[in-house]
């Protein structure tokens, strides 16, 4: 039986992430735990957790990247994985700092959207009552 490779591609909401050819086995993170893929696995498809994708290519060590959640696509020897954030081409103790700040930071962003969500939400009821008690 000759061997076989999948191309894998990592998607983010803007742009391709990472596109690898001859990837030879894939580790992903589900809400049920890890599960490999290889080549010859069937089609699926899965919904991933935050969390280290494990790839790695002819010729080459492990390669780790951080994802967010997102989905995993198998159709034949492709894997297309989209995710709303990504992480990459550090060594896994960079990673892991890596990571760390990059959610803090979101996390920030985060706070700042709610807050302004909350004032938008406040000021609409606000109107919305005022537009009531005018009309009756």
């Amino acid at each position: 039986m000759q061997s076989a490779h999948m191309n894998l591609k990592i998607l983010l909401p803007y742009k391709v992430f990472a596109e690898q050819k001859n990837v030879v086995r894939i580790v992903a993170v589900t809400h049920q735990g890890s599960f490999g893929i290889l080549p010859h696995r069937l089609d699926c498809v899965a919904s991933l957790t935050a969390g280290l994708l494990v790839f790695e290519y002819d010729g080459a060590d492990e390669v780790y990247v951080a994802i967010d959640e997102g989905v995993l696509v198998k159709t034949g020897f492709d894997v297309l994985i989209s995710v709303r954030n990504a992480i990459g081409g550090l060594a896994l103790s960079e990673l892991h700092q890596a990571v760390e700040q990059e959610f803090m930071h979101l996390d920030e962003q985060e706070q700042q959207l709610r807050s302004v969500l909350i004032k938008m939400e406040s000021n609409f009821m606000r109107r919305l009552t005022e537009f009531h008690h005018d009309r009756v």
